[in-house]
């Protein structure tokens, strides 16, 4: 079992944490299997949608007498399937994600660490879940899951997935969107080191291809508070450029600058349709992953 082994991005106590959180997509979803989402298909299920007028070929047992009695009109009910949830997460593997400097592990572990988390929480529920790596496009495919048997191979090979090469968001969720042939809930994880309009551009293909979109903005706190004092070098991981600053001279313009990027973010996103998360590599799983599945 997933849960039972020591993975390095999903130990058991990590898994026993968050075994009780539940994650559903806010639309109506399509599956093959029963399980915890409604599905736009009409049947004889769970809940309850709408009336339709009786037609030759249409159960009996279906029209509703208190509706006759009142309208002197056949009605039938319809409900609502439910089914199981397709999700794809993707994960950013630029080299951006190696940045560490006050959480406790990288980027990139922790986009990992959230996505093993992700992976774990949809099959236990039933689900169908998928992971994709991207760079500046997308660069490893794993295979949907729906169990934690199937599970276990893909968080073995996770731990041998590295960060390198320079990102293009945009581009890499526009190939994502090409490559969802059927609905999915489509989970982001990434530094999000693009200009806010260009992430959003490629959060509108997915919408528009009618995927639903969780952002994840996976941040080290140095990234938000700049810390650094005095005269201090900074490094580009992607390109290797290199920028002299004087610390305590830009800190707070630095900060505003952060904070209206983080605002333009979430803005664009919520226009988008799209659920957005800020999480400091400092935060525990179980508190990130709630975040979404608590909303």
């Amino acid at each position: 079992m997933a849960s039972a082994r020591n993975f390095k991005y999903l130990p058991p106590r990590v898994a026993d944490q968050i075994r009780g959180l539940g994650l559903s997509s806010r639309r109506p979803m399509q599956g093959t299997i029963q399980g915890l989402h409604r599905s736009p298909n009409f049947g004889a299920s769970v809940e309850f949608a709408e009336y339709k007028d009786y037609a030759p070929g249409d159960a009996p047992s279906l029209i509703d007498w208190a509706v006759y009695a009142k309208t002197d009109r056949y009605m039938i009910r319809r409900f609502q399937d439910e089914t199981n949830l397709r999700a794809c997460v993707l994960v950013d593997a630029s080299a951006s994600l190696n940045f560490q400097q006050l959480g406790p592990v990288t980027k990139f572990d922790y986009a990992c660490s959230l996505a093993a988390g992700f992976l774990y929480l949809l099959v236990v529920q039933g689900d169908s879940a998928s992971l994709s790596y991207f760079n500046d496009g997308v660069t490893k495919r794993f295979a949907p899951v729906a169990s934690t048997e199937t599970l276990s191979p893909v968080l073995l090979e996770m731990e041998s997935m590295t960060a390198q090469g320079r990102g293009n968001i945009e581009q890499s969720l526009h190939q994502a969107a090409e490559l969802l042939t059927q609905r999915h809930l489509v989970i982001l994880i990434s530094d999000l080191l693009q200009p806010p309009a260009e992430v959003a551009r490629g959060i509108q293909h997915l919408q528009h291809n009618r995927h639903e979109v969780v952002v994840y903005h996976v941040l080290d706190g140095a990234e938000i508070a700049l810390p650094m004092q005095g005269l201090v070098e900074l490094r580009d991981l992607e390109t290797d450029e290199k920028l002299l600053i004087e610390a305590d001279e830009i800190r707070a313009d630095y900060s505003r600058s952060v904070q209206g990027y983080l605002d333009e973010m979430s803005r664009l996103c919520a226009g988008c349709g799209a659920d957005y998360f800020t999480v400091d590599t400092r935060t525990s799983m179980l508190e990130a992953l709630a975040k979404r599945a608590a909303s």
